[in-house]
C-alpha cells in the first residue's frame, strides 16, 4: 500500500492542464467494443481505472496500441480494434474476478450485449461509498428484450439476447452509467428505442457524439429524451475526450486553499456547468481567460447566503445540478472561509464519512447524518494541522489530499491507490507548482 508524505503550507502558483475525463474514458473505451474497425481515441488519462479498462479490453482479444506520432509514442492517444474477441475467456472465471474489482467494467455489458448477443456479469467493484445499484441497467436491458438467468455455483448472471428489439423506457433514475450502457445496447436494436429520463452530462453526450460518428443514429444529445434508431453496424472513428471538469474542480479548490495564483489551463469553459459558480458561492474568485480559469491567492474569501438571509446550502442533483464528486472538495475549501455552509449529499450514504479525519485535523465540521455536514469555516484564522489519515475513496482522497497540503506540519496518506484511480501522476503535477509531496510505496 502507497503512501503520500506531504509537508503543508507552501503556497502553489504557475499553471496546469486539467487531463482527459475519467469517466468519458471510460464509456467510450467500451463503446470500441461495438465495431470490428480501428477507433483512435486522444486524450486518455493515464490513470489506474483506464489502465486497468484498457488491460481487460487486450485481455479479451482487443487489439490496444499507442499512437505514434513522429517516431514519438503518445502516452494519451490509443487504437483499438475488436474485431477478433476470445468468447471463451468472456465466459471464464478469471474474467469475471477483473470485472468484480473494477467498476468501469459494468460498462462493457451493453456493448457486448449489443454485437455478441450475450455477456456474463457479476457486482463490479470501485469506491466504497455507499450502495450503488445497477437496477437502471437491467431493467433497461429487460425493456429492449434481454434475458437473465442465474450460473449456478460461480454468483454470476448470464445476459442474453438474440435480437433486441426498440422500445420506449422511463428510466427510474438519471443514471450516468446507466444510461450510457443502454445506449450501446439500443444502437443495434431493431426498431426506435426512446430512453426519457436519462442522464445528459457533457460525457454522455461525447458518448453519442462518438457513437453517431461511428455510424449510430441518436438524437436528442444534451437532452433527457434520447431517440435511438437501431442500425446493423457500425465502423471505426477518431475522438477526443473531454478536461475531466472533477479535475478542475479540485485544481479550484488547491488554488483557494493554498495557491499563490494558479492558471488552470484549457478547462473547456462550456462544459463545466455550475461548478466555477459553486466555488464562488463560497466566495471563491475565478477570472475567465479565453478557454482558462485563473484562480488569484484568496486572502479571505466568504460564504454567501441565499437572497432571504439563510443559510448557504450546497447540495449535489444530476446534471445540470452539482455533481457529486465535487463536495469532497468543496467542504475542505469551505473550512477556512468565513462563513457557514449546510452541505447535502443526497446519492450516496457514506461519502461524508471522511470528514472526522478533517475534524482530526483541527476542521469544524458537525456531521449531522450520513447525507449532511455543516461546515463552520476558520477564515484562515485557525490553521488546519496535519495528520496521519487513509483514502476511502478517489474524491475523498483528493479532497484529503488538499487540506495536507494547507495544513501545519507533515501529514502522510495512505491508501492513495484510491487517488491513482482518478488523477494522473498527481504529485508530480502538483510539486510541479511548489507542493511537497513524497510518494512512499510502502
Amino acid at each position: 500500500m502507497a503512501s503520500f508524505i506531504i509537508e503543508g503550507g507552501y503556497p502553489l502558483s504557475g499553471e496546469i492542464t486539467p487531463q482527459g475525463a475519467k469517466n468519458e474514458a471510460l464509456q467510450v473505451i467500451c463503446a470500441t467494443l461495438l465495431t470490428s474497425e480501428e477507433v483512435t481515441i486522444h486524450n486518455i488519462p493515464d490513470i489506474r481505472d483506464v489502465n486497468n479498462l484498457i488491460q481487460l479490453l487486450s485481455d479479451i482479444g482487443v487489439k490496444v496500441s499507442r499512437r505514434v506520432e513522429c517516431g514519438v509514442r503518445s502516452e494519451n492517444t490509443y487504437t483499438f480494434q475488436a474485431d477478433t474477441l476470445d468468447l471463451k475467456y468472456l465466459e471464464s472465471d478469471e474474467f469475471v474476478q477483473k470485472c468484480a474489482e473494477l467498476r468501469g467494467s459494468v460498462l462493457m455489458i451493453g456493448p457486448l450485449l449489443s454485437r455478441m448477443g450475450k455477456a456474463v456479469i457479476t457486482q463490479p467493484g470501485g469506491d466504497k461509498i455507499g450502495r450503488r445499484r445497477l437496477d437502471t441497467h437491467f431493467l433497461g436491458f429487460e425493456k429492449l428484450g434481454a434475458k437473465f438467468n442465474l450460473i449456478e455455483g460461480r454468483n454470476v448472471y448470464e445476459i442474453a439476447a438474440k435480437q433486441l428489439k426498440g422500445t420506449y423506457m422511463l428510466l427510474d433514475e438519471a443514471s450516468v452509467t446507466g444510461t450510457a450502457n443502454i445506449i450501446m445496447a439500443a444502437v443495434f436494436a431493431k426498431g426506435t428505442t426512446t430512453i426519457y429520463n436519462a442522464a445528459c452530462e457533457p460525457y454522455l453526450q461525447q458518448l453519442c457524439r462518438m457513437l453517431n460518428q461511428m455510424g449510430a443514429d441518436i438524437s436528442g444529445i444534451g437532452s433527457n429524451l434520447l431517440t435511438i434508431k437501431g442500425v446493423k453496424s457500425l465502423h471505426g472513428a477518431e475522438h477526443t475526450i473531454l478536461p475531466d471538469m472533477i479535475e478542475v474542480g479540485s485544481f479550484i479548490g488547491m488554488a483557494a486553499m493554498c495557491g499563490d495564483g494558479i492558471r488552470i489551463k484549457n478547462v473547456s469553459i462550456d462544459n463545466l456547468g455550475i461548478i466555477p459558480d459553486s466555488f464562488r458561492r463560497l466566495g471563491v474568485k475565478i477570472k475567465v481567460e479565453g478557454d482558462d480559469l485563473v484562480i488569484p491567492k484568496q486572502r479571505h474569501y466568504e460564504i454567501q447566503s441565499f437572497i432571504d438571509g439563510t443559510i448557504m446550502t450546497l447540495a449535489d442533483a444530476p446534471w445540470p445540478g452539482l455533481t457529486p464528486d465535487l463536495l469532497s472538495v468543496l467542504i475542505v475549501v469551505a473550512t477556512q472561509a468565513r462563513g457557514s455552509v449546510l452541505f447535502h449529499q443526497k446519492m450516496f450514504e457514506s461519502r461524508l464519512f471522511f470528514v472526522d479525519k478533517l475534524i482530526d485535523m483541527g476542521a469544524q465540521i458537525i456531521l449531522c447524518d450520513p447525507h449532511r455536514a455543516v461546515v463552520v469555516g476558520h477564515d484562515r484564522k485557525i490553521t488546519l494541522r496535519g495528520g496521519r489519515m487513509s483514502s476511502p475513496d478517489i474524491r475523498a482522497g483528493i479532497a484529503l489530499l488538499i487540506a495536507a497540503m494547507s495544513a501545519k506540519g507533515t501529514s502522510r496518506i495512505d491508501n492513495i491507490e484510491q487517488i491513482d484511480r482518478g488523477y494522473e501522476h498527481i504529485e508530480d503535477r502538483l510539486n510541479a507548482l511548489g507542493a511537497r509531496i513524497i510518494r512512499k510505496d510502502k
